[in-house]
């Protein structure tokens, strides 16, 4: 597995990350099933969602490093 692909997956699970603490803050103030889902953590909600912003930029900087290790490969070798 390169590089590429392990920041890929992180992207991945970092956008998986925000579409779980988003679906929590949409489903707030509605009802399911009869009872009031009002019950949402703001604080947790935040948690994540600063928590999947930052994985995106870090798994971001992976794929430039990746890109600027691979143009350096091509340098050598060229």
């Amino acid at each position: 597995m390169d590089i590429s692909s392990i920041a890929v997956q992180g992207l991945q699970q970092a956008q998986a990350l925000m579409d779980q603490a988003t679906q929590r803050l949409s489903t707030a103030g509605g009802t399911t099933s009869g009872t009031d889902t009002d019950t949402v953590s703001l604080s947790e909600a935040a948690v994540a969602l600063l928590s999947a912003k930052n994985e995106f930029a870090a798994n971001v900087n992976v794929l430039k490093i990746a890109d600027n290790m691979q143009k350096s490969l091509v340098d050598i070798l060229g």
